[in-house]
């Protein structure tokens, strides 16, 4: 078997390579590429870095440096990302799943809540971990994109939850019927005018449609609740993720169209991320 060096020099090189190209977090990634191409444990790493590499596998971990390099996605390169705590299932056609999403579903657990219905599902990251927290729960996913909600099928299967959750190709809530006790969504929110400022990996690998609105970046915010209305329980509640900009404006639309108990919750990072709304005549409960 012919070796190429050592997997410490080859992650060296390639961190180098790609810190150059002005990639974020060069070394991380490197290493989390280096443990995919070898099939190694992120937690081993250390022990295996000084041993040779063969060819084959130095030339696929090429491969993915290359694909990095064109600002590719680690998670499209690796085929999934972490979130809440499981692995889910990413390709081009969903959102890659961000740490900031994670707020939303902190913020729909301190509640009870026995039928969700989660818009713009892509991969199933919020539907399904909601699933998974609490299992007496059913819900539905929607998507206008039958490849995101292929997506979000496969999610739903490896993560147990599936025979608890459907999953529905329709423009918001359009043909759905109540009444449910949680709306939840992180609809694309991007202005357009804002696109322009987005990384290359989103820019890029992303799909547009699940990022920006095309106009202000509120106006899926503005259907959303005028279709939400009928279908929440008289306990219902309607949480978004918003844009770090949008706390304001979107809390706004929400007690024009009557909603109370409206709260803007920041991130960890501490910018406004989630937005809450419950029915009228609702007296929180908070999940014990």
């Amino acid at each position: 078997m012919t070796t190429v060096g050592t997997g410490s020099v080859l992650v060296l090189s390639a961190t180098r390579r790609l810190t150059a190209a002005g990639v974020p977090d060069a070394a991380r990634d490197a290493r989390k590429l280096f443990s995919h191409a070898t099939g190694t444990a992120s937690s081993r790493l250390t022990i295996t870095l000084p041993e040779p590499v063969c060819e084959k596998v130095a030339a696929r971990y090429e491969t993915l440096i290359q694909r990095r390099l064109a600002r590719e996605p680690v998670s499209h390169l690796i085929g999934s990302r972490a979130f809440y705590g499981r692995d889910f299932e990413v390709t081009p056609d969903v959102l890659d799943p961000r740490p900031d999403t994670e707020t939303l579903v902190e913020v729909a657990l301190r509640s009870n809540f026995k039928r969700v219905v989660d818009l713009g599902t892509g991969s199933g990251c919020i539907l399904v971990t909601l699933m998974a927290e609490v299992p007496e729960a059913t819900g539905i996913g929607i998507d206008l994109s039958e490849a995101a909600l292929a997506v979000a099928q496969r999610n739903a299967q490896v993560h147990n939850v599936a025979r608890r959750v459907e999953f529905r190709v329709t423009d918001w809530l359009e043909g759905i019927d109540g009444p449910f006790d949680l709306i939840v969504s992180n609809p694309p929110y991007i202005a357009l005018d804002e696109m322009a400022g987005l990384s290359p990996e989103v820019v890029l690998w992303e799909p547009e449609m699940a990022l920006t609105d095309g106009a202000d970046g509120l106006t899926h915010y503005r259907r959303i609740i005028a279709q939400a209305l009928p279908l929440l329980l008289p306990s219902g509640r309607l949480i978004f993720e918003i844009g770090p900009t949008q706390g304001a404006a979107v809390a706004q639309l929400m007690r024009d169209a009557g909603l109370r108990h409206v709260t803007i919750i920041p991130d960890l990072d501490g910018r406004d991320r989630v937005v809450s709304a419950q029915m009228v005549g609702f007296t929180p409960q908070t999940r014990v």
